[in-house]
């Protein structure tokens, strides 16, 4: 007999119940309130009557474009009412969703839009994968064989490129220009603003501009820039010929001229030359700056300056506009800043109808004519620079003919990368600026002489840790090195 054998029968009541009656005391009352939330939620999100929409459908972001588009669609609906899969239906959604679902059906063949505007900072999102997998219709040999292509402004283009083919229609040209307080600097003191040619000239001219009661010390200061703003150091990176990435998106964020760059820009706002104040656009404390007249000068596409004319009224006639200083004589005096396309699905259901659509929406005349008016934003339609709108005074500018400037600078605007990687190279960027602003704080460094060694080694970071994160994406990186072994 064995130990087990020998031992008395148990004399415990048989344990009956199971998993299934044991669960309501075992649930605490949170659990239960979070299934009971879950089971209700998606009773409602299954009976929710799904809205059946006819014809074709576009999302934007940005609620200046739907007002635009939406007047548009309509005229566009009520010349096809026989026709309901040619219908246009305009729907707003915030930039962040917009940015989820696109990406989301992209991946995964959930149902998108067929038409869908893409702000610049998005794009490299689109273009992370393999280039059969990107989610918009290539466009290129149609931009080409309509001609399309040779009547828009070349350089924006390249933002909406990848290895070698187009997948999106510019909205825009974004060109930059110099925007100063005519009221301050020429009126009451007495200066040629527009003869200055140079950043440098910029900043030895006026820097006695910054001391108001003769004390020596800066009262205010003649430029919008900081550390932390890292598309504006972008911006002014491509005026110079420097960036992120070459012309073949082979990164280059390690070179001597963006040393210099970045050490020239700390000057700017740091020790006794500084020329620089942090008056960020958008917010209270930048536009407060810019009422008080603390801030005499500021770089801005033209967006900015319609952003200007409608959130500082109280400005009017103060500003004039003037080609950005070159970073050497003769060079580049303008800049590019911001961006947005639109592109085609490749899960639309009629591809004829939406390029119609897109072409509507993008390149006629009246599209232009309410870009202007609205935000002071000019096409990249070069057919449509000679239209009389663009070429009125502009009351908020003192009466300068604003459109003109743009129109001058266009071409010269840089092309920009549309690498995947671009917004991580401009966030290790951003953080090795803010360390070499530290750096100089703390070591009274305050010549670019004596920052430019430590801005190569920051930057030689900057690309070894971007560089490893490239390297972790194979698709893109084996694609993108055919590419760039082919252009060499």
């Amino acid at each position: 007999m064995s130990i087990l054998e020998s031992l008395p029968p148990s004399t415990a009541p048989e344990y009956k119940e199971t998993f299934v009656e044991r669960l309501p005391l075992q649930l605490s009352l949170g659990a239960w309130l979070i299934i009971i939330i879950a089971v209700v939620s998606s009773v409602v999100v299954l009976a929710w009557p799904e809205k059946d929409v006819e014809g074709l459908t576009m999302w934007t972001f940005a609620r200046n474009h739907s007002d635009m588009y939406i007047p548009l669609a309509e005229e566009y609906n009520a010349a096809n009412t026989d026709k309901d899969d040619l219908k246009l239906n305009i729907f707003l959604i915030d930039g962040q969703a917009l940015q989820r679902r696109m990406l989301s059906g992209f991946m995964s063949d959930t149902p998108v839009a067929d038409l869908i505007e893409v702000e610049q900072g998005v794009i490299g999102k689109v273009f992370s994968g393999p280039l059969e997998d990107v989610g918009f219709v290539d466009l290129t040999d149609r931009l080409k064989s309509e001609g399309i292509y040779e009547q828009i402004n070349e350089p924006s283009f390249s933002q909406w490129s990848t290895r070698g083919r187009i997948f999106g229609i510019p909205h825009d040209v974004h060109p930059v220009v110099l925007l100063y307080r005519h009221d301050i600097l020429v009126e009451e003191l007495g200066y040629d603003v527009e003869a200055i040619e140079t950043w440098d000239e910029f900043a030895d001219t006026l820097r006695a501009a910054q001391d108001i009661d003769g004390d020596g010390k800066a009262d205010r200061y003649l430029l919008n820039l900081w550390y932390t703003n890292a598309d504006m150091h972008e911006m002014l990176l491509m005026q110079a010929g420097g960036g992120f990435f070459d012309e073949n998106d082979k990164l280059a964020i390690d070179t001597e001229l963006n040393a210099f760059l970045m050490a020239k820009l700390i000057t700017w706002m740091i020790g006794p030359d500084r020329i620089a104040v942090d008056a960020a656009d958008f917010s209270a404390p930048g536009n407060e700056l810019r009422l008080t007249g603390r801030v005499l000068a500021g770089v801005a596409p033209d967006w900015l300056t319609g952003v200007y004319q409608g959130d500082l009224p109280q400005l009017s006639g103060k500003w004039r506009a003037m080609p950005m200083p070159a970073w050497t004589p003769g060079g580049r005096r303008t800049s590019v800043w911001g961006g947005t396309c639109l592109g085609i699905t490749k899960q639309t259901e009629d591809f004829e109808a939406a390029w119609e659509a897109a072409k509507l929406l993008y390149l006629t005349n009246e599209t232009a004519r309410k870009l202007w008016e609205q935000s002071l934003i000019i096409s990249p339609v070069i057919a449509l620079w000679d239209e009389p709108f663009y070429h009125e005074p502009v009351e908020y500018f003192g009466g300068q003919r604003l459109g003109s400037l743009f129109i001058e600078l266009a071409p010269d605007v840089p092309t920009r990368s549309s690498s995947p990687f671009r917004n991580l190279a401009r966030s290790e960027w951003a953080n090795a600026m803010s360390r070499l602003y530290r750096y100089a704080d703390q070591n009274e460094a305050y010549t670019v002489e004596a920052l430019q060694p430590r801005a190569r080694e920051l930057l030689g970071e900057v690309q070894a840790e971007v560089e490893k994160q490239m390297g972790r994406n194979v698709f893109v990186r084996d694609q993108l090195t055919q590419e760039q072994e082919a252009a060499q």
